[in-house]
């Protein structure tokens, strides 16, 4: 007869929560690889500084190599120093844009699930008409109408992805509103403003946070998309826009380089933002935390 040996009760704690303990630590570490990331390419942009901004003709066109790792343009700059100080320059509009749209977002929504069904109306049918505007159009048209460059980018972005945030904030109070606990402070004889803060916002912070973290790829991708188009930034300084709109008129010639590296770069580090939102919502949904 063969004797099965029971397995301890510390053991078995342990493998009772080791897939808890792994969901969170791949979070944990999702997370850090992003914020890791984006800290080395704010750093890097200040290590490598602007001397390969300059224009230097005895190295112009030259394919990616050691000395270069993503080449050279028509005018002799370093493509890697001006692809790393665009991708900054990107993270700071896209930063606030994304933080100017969220904050619009919360008021919006804290608005019309708190303040009466003639002003929920109002603003649902405002959110409706901003979500049914083509976006582009609406970008270009808020962007040319305060003069473009930075400040005119970061009103455009700001102002055209807020509807889905305010939507979700609204349902999310809407049905906060009817939990037993937010009853049971009214019949204390709490204030509204009180029940606010010290209830409902706690309750929208993790929520509001993943909102602008997810929006930030959304305000990068927008921000190059007008600057491509023309609406957007200035030539003078570098931003992936810019890069990817001068470098149309050489891929014709085999100047790949010019557009593929800055492009994929974008793309990474826009789906670093998605990774980043994803992970978050696992560690601070109350019903993911624990999966």
């Amino acid at each position: 007869m063969i004797r099965v040996r029971p397995i301890s009760l510390p053991i078995a704690l342990q493998l009772q929560l080791m897939p808890a303990f792994t969901n969170r630590t791949k979070a944990w570490l999702a997370c850090l690889f992003c914020v890791a990331f984006f800290l080395l390419l704010l750093i890097g942009a200040e290590v490598l500084g602007r001397s390969g901004l300059d224009i230097d003709f005895l190295h112009r066109k030259l394919a990616p190599s050691l000395a270069y790792p993503f080449g050279t343009d028509w005018l002799g700059r370093d493509m890697l120093v001006r692809t790393v100080h665009g991708l900054r320059r990107s993270l700071a509009i896209g930063l606030l844009a994304a933080g100017c749209s969220s904050v619009i977002s919360l008021g919006i929504g804290f608005m019309a699930a708190t303040m009466g069904r003639r002003v929920d109306s109002i603003l649902s049918l405002l959110i409706d008409t901003v979500m049914a505007t083509p976006h582009l159009v609406l970008l270009i048209l808020v962007s040319f109408a305060c003069g473009g460059g930075p400040k005119g980018v970061i009103i455009a972005v700001a102002v055209s992805h807020w509807p889905r945030l305010a939507r979700i904030i609204r349902a999310e109070l809407l049905q906060l509103r009817e939990a037993d606990f937010i009853r049971v402070s009214r019949k204390l004889g709490k204030s509204n403003g009180w029940i606010a803060v010290h209830h409902m916002l706690p309750h929208l912070l993790p929520q509001f946070m993943i909102g602008l973290i997810l929006m930030f790829p959304h305000a990068i991708l927008h921000a190059a998309g007008l600057t491509f188009l023309g609406f957007g930034l200035t030539p003078h300084e570098p931003s992936i826009g810019i890069l990817l709109s001068e470098s149309m008129r050489h891929l014709s010639t085999g100047y790949w380089w010019l557009a593929i590296l800055p492009g994929l770069s974008l793309v990474f580090t826009v789906k670093l933002f998605d990774i980043l939102g994803n992970n978050l919502r696992t560690l601070l949904d109350p019903r993911t935390a624990q999966e």
